[in-house]
This record gives structure tokens, sequence and C-alpha cells, in this order.
């Protein structure tokens, strides 16, 4: 039996499933019985954390039971933002003033960091620094997200609330209210997350794919990790980026598993210009997300549940894909064409939003990633920095943020 839960992280097929240069070569078995680092999962968080580790001061393996960039990060939207989906002001009455400012400037800082990384080790897929236009909704009217940008200032980042007449002038948008916001980006995760393993594995860090962990054990010192192939491997630490197959040993009631569907349109959409500079969401519930890419798609999300099979159902599928259709050319005003690609995937949620990067409770030297809500991008940078500062000997500032039981657990109704 595994050590993580199974699920189809995603069904049909991903716009970026089609995509060049997502192949990334790797061996069947380990070459050795040992290693300093072993690294689960094959994903943008597997990959971000195997860049930060292949320094060549340690030997280190990145393991996955399926192939390389076959996970969830396939299914992503790729919506690279700074912004959490817990706003600002809802994040301080769930875990304080000063750690939500936290929070946020840390979110920020990774996506300066991620792109600062792809700019200078000139990886192609597709990345743009975009801005961000969060609008009003039946979650936030024009006067929570006026508070909201009023908040966001006053803690020292920039956010522009933009009133109704200027949304409708600026963006031909009818709501009441939106916060603009710079320092988001988007790109191809597929061609992302290949590219950061394929700079892994050139850094030393050596990658196999098809065996599956099946059992763990962490004691004198050491991690022994038993696979499907029956080897036994051990190591120095061991780092469980397995997204949303959570390690069954801290999978909690309080960690959700949601459904979402997404689709892109062909190339060269109908579309306002200045979409292609903006990644668009909403204070809503459902919430509708979308962006473009850099030959004119629009690729959008949403219609979430909360049922970690829904997204297995192939007539909903049908049915949401028509749906987020229909939101987008009624928000954006205009007929978006032909749907190309539709898909449906799971993610997970925390009642922060936050994720929990932190060694395993009672297993020493075995680290988790888990629960990264609508910003797996951002947070999976976030983790890579701080666990391989832990494996460095260092502390990172931020790391009681985002520890077990760092925030409090959500109060049951009376």
């Amino acid at each position: 039996m595994s050590v993580t839960k199974k699920r189809d992280l995603h069904t049909d097929t991903p716009l970026w499933s089609l995509t060049p240069r997502i192949g990334v070569r790797s061996h069947a078995v380990p070459l050795k019985q040992y290693y300093d680092v072993v690294i689960v999962g094959t994903g943008i968080s597997g990959a971000l954390m195997a860049h930060a580790l292949a320094d060549g001061t340690r030997s280190l393996l990145v393991i996955d039971r399926r192939k390389p960039v076959g996970g969830s990060s396939l299914a992503s939207t790729a919506m690279i933002q700074h912004e959490i989906d817990v706003p600002l002001g809802k994040l301080q009455q769930r875990i304080g003033k000063a750690k939500a400012k936290r929070v946020w400037a840390r979110s920020m800082d990774a996506v300066e960091k991620l792109a600062s990384k792809i700019e200078y080790l000139n990886i192609g897929c597709g990345f743009a620094r975009k801005r961000a236009l969060f609008l009003s909704g039946d979650e936030m009217g024009w006067r929570a997200l006026r508070d909201e940008a009023g908040l966001r200032n006053g803690a020292g980042f920039d956010a522009q609330f933009i009133d109704a007449a200027a949304l409708r002038s600026g963006y031909g948008i009818d709501r009441t209210g939106a916060i603009l916001t710079d320092c988001s980006a988007s790109a191809n995760p597929a061609q992302m997350t290949a590219e950061f393993l394929r700079q892994a594995v050139r850094g030393g860090a050596e990658l196999v794919c098809g065996p599956e962990v099946m059992d763990i054990s962490s004691k004198s010192g050491e991690v022994e990790l038993v696979l499907s192939s029956g080897e036994t491997l051990r190591c120095g630490n061991a780092v469980f980026c397995t997204g949303y197959e959570f390690l069954d040993s801290v999978a909690r009631a309080d960690h959700s598993i949601i459904s979402t569907w997404a689709i892109a349109t062909r190339a060269n959409a109908p579309r306002p210009e200045w979409l292609d500079d903006c990644l668009v969401w909403e204070a809503a519930d459902p919430y509708l997300y979308m962006r473009t890419t850099s030959d004119g798609r629009i690729v959008a999300g949403g219609e979430d549940e909360d049922d970690p099979r829904a997204h297995e159902d192939q007539r909903k599928l049908k049915a949401k894909q028509k749906t987020i259709a229909r939101k987008v050319s009624t928000l954006l005003g205009c007929q978006i064409g032909e749907i190309e690609f539709a898909w449906a995937g799971a993610f997970g949620v925390t009642p922060t939003g936050l994720p929990i990067i932190d060694e395993v409770p009672g297993m020493r030297h075995v680290f988790t990633v888990m629960g990264y809500g609508g910003n797996g991008i951002t947070f999976s940078q976030i983790a890579s920095e701080i666990i391989s500062a832990k494996l460095s000997g260092h502390r990172d500032k931020d790391f009681d943020l985002f520890r077990f039981g760092a925030a409090p657990a959500p109060r049951k109704a009376a």
C-alpha cells in the first residue's frame, strides 16, 4: 500500500500536455542505495525543490511513480500570483496582522525570485509578467474591496482600487469595483516544470520514474524508503512534494480536496487588448479566473466543487466547459470563439489558504509540502527556499508561518 493517497490528478487533455519540450529523461530504477536527499514528486514543487538542492554538495534523487510532469502541474492554469486565495483582511483575522503581512510579503518576494530564476536561466516556458485584476463578486462587494485595498496599501503593498465607472471605461467590465496590482505572472507550467527538472539533473540530481514509495521509516538519523520494486532506499532526508496526494500519516480532516475545471480557446481568440496584460479573478464562490497565452489563447477556469472526485465526471466536464465559456464571454463582452481544450483537476486547500511546509511530526528528517490552494507555483517556490535552507543548516525567517499547527484550527459550530 502506498504511503501517499492516490488520486487522478487531472482528466482529459490539458492545453500544456500537447506543447513541446515537456519530456524529461529518467531512469527506471535508482542507481544507488543511499542518497543525501530523496525528493518524492516531479511536479513543479519537486522540480523547484530539486533545483534548489542540486548545488553539487549532496547526492540527490528525485523519484515519482508517474512520468515526469505527469501530475497536477499539468492541469495548472499557471496564474502566478503574489495574492493568495484568502484576502489580506481575512487572513489577518485568522492568523494575526503581523503574520498575515509576512505571508503576503513572502509571496510577493517568491514571485520576484521565480521570475529572476527563469530570466537568468533563460528558461523557455512562455513566462510573462502580468498585472492582476481582482473583481468584485458575491463574496466581496466594492466597499469590501476598497477596504482591502486600503489594508494592503497600509501594509506596504501597492494596490489600486478601481470604482465602477473607471472599470467600465478602462476595461469594459460591468462590476462595482476591482483591485489592480502588479507583481504577478503567467507561464506554461509543463515547460517550466520540465526545464527546472533538467536544470536539477545538470546539477547532479538523479531522476527515476516508475517505482512507488510503499513504506517509510525514520530511525537512527536516516530515512528508509521501501519501493514497489522491492528495493529499500536509505537517505539522510526525504522531502515529499506529492501535491494533493497527501502522506497518509499527515492527512487531516481540515485538508480539503477541491475539484476544478479549465478551458482554453483557439489561438488568437477574440479578446480585449488589455487582457493580455492581466490575470483576472473575482471575489465570488465559485469564482472565475482567466489569463491569456503568448499565442493569444484565453485560458480560464473555475466552477470549483468541494468534492475530490467530481472532476472525474465526464458529464460535468462538458457542462462546466460551457458555463466557464459563457461567463468569460459575458464578463469580457465578446464571444471568445471555439473552445479547443477542456480539462479538470484537483487541488488541496487548508482553512487559511496557506501551505504546510514542515518536518512530519514524529518522523525526523522527513519533510512534506502540502495544501497549496490556488497558488501552487508561488508556494512551491517558497517551499524550495524554506526546505533548502533547513537542509543546509539554516533557519528560514518565515519557517514558523507554514509549520504544522501554525494556524489555528477552524472553530466548529455550536
